[in-house]
């Protein structure tokens, strides 16, 4: 056979590895495309629910203002100390900032654990454990009945408004938590924590602090717009019938 003449079983072996080429870039491609779709419609997804959150939060705000000034009132007349109280807690991509709530503790709130704790083993396991406490020390009369209806967390609404924070999403957690979520924590990063949230319709205080991570991760990987309205829809009656309340 002539030189220049390529062997026929060379020339379907070299046809054969240009389809396949062929075929993976083809592949490649399709699995691009649908990434680029996804990433779309994730994008469009997460404006769609930062405009909710601020739409939804500014009417709420509005249409509570009466009840807001109210709890402000007796919040004001229990003791001294300041009508808000913002802690430093974590945010989407790692930020910080102060989450707001209406205060519900004493002033002197940091000595009072302090003292319970050293004198109280049970009680110390039970701070190690979910770092909540059912009998705690700091918590005022006023503050107790906010905790319970929930009440005290009405001023989130403003971390909403704000951008800090959205309806729905994960508890906001403060910088030591986050070594007790491991490699949970990538996924707490990637969503806006929210007012409410899988934890607070499953049980809230009832769980674990190892069932409250593993709900956050499943609701960080598994979001979607829907699911939120779901968690919205189960949250008044959490509310109401004090599910998990402390």
């Amino acid at each position: 056979m002539p030189e220049d003449c390529i062997h026929p079983y060379k020339y379907w072996h070299a046809k054969g590895d240009i389809m396949q080429d062929r075929g993976a870039v083809s592949a490649l491609m399709v699995r691009i495309a649908a990434d680029r779709r996804n990433a779309w419609t994730g994008a469009i997804a997460q404006a769609v629910k930062r405009v909710g959150d601020f739409a939804v939060a500014s009417i709420i705000l509005i249409a509570l203002l009466p009840l807001l000034l109210c709890i402000a009132l007796l919040i004001r007349n229990s003791g001294p100390g300041g009508i808000f109280y913002g802690h430093a807690r974590v945010g989407r991509n790692g930020r910080s900032f102060r989450c707001l709530k209406f205060r519900t503790m004493y002033a002197d709130a940091d000595q009072r654990l302090a003292a319970l704790l050293a004198s109280d083993p049970a009680s110390a396991a039970e701070w190690s454990r979910t770092r909540k406490l059912e009998r705690d020390p700091r918590v005022s009369g006023i503050g107790g009945l906010l905790r319970k209806t929930s009440l005290d967390e009405l001023p989130q609404l403003l971390n909403v408004v704000r951008g800090e924070m959205s309806l729905v999403g994960p508890r906001p957690i403060t910088r030591e938590e986050l070594c007790r979520y491991g490699t949970s924590a990538r996924h707490y990063f990637r969503v806006t924590p929210g007012v409410t949230g899988l934890w607070q319709v499953s049980g809230r205080n009832n769980l674990s602090y190892a069932e409250r991570v593993r709900l956050d991760a499943a609701y960080a990987q598994h979001w979607s717009l829907a699911r939120d309205l779901g968690i919205l829809l189960r949250t008044p009656a959490a509310v109401l019938l004090r599910q998990g309340a402390r």
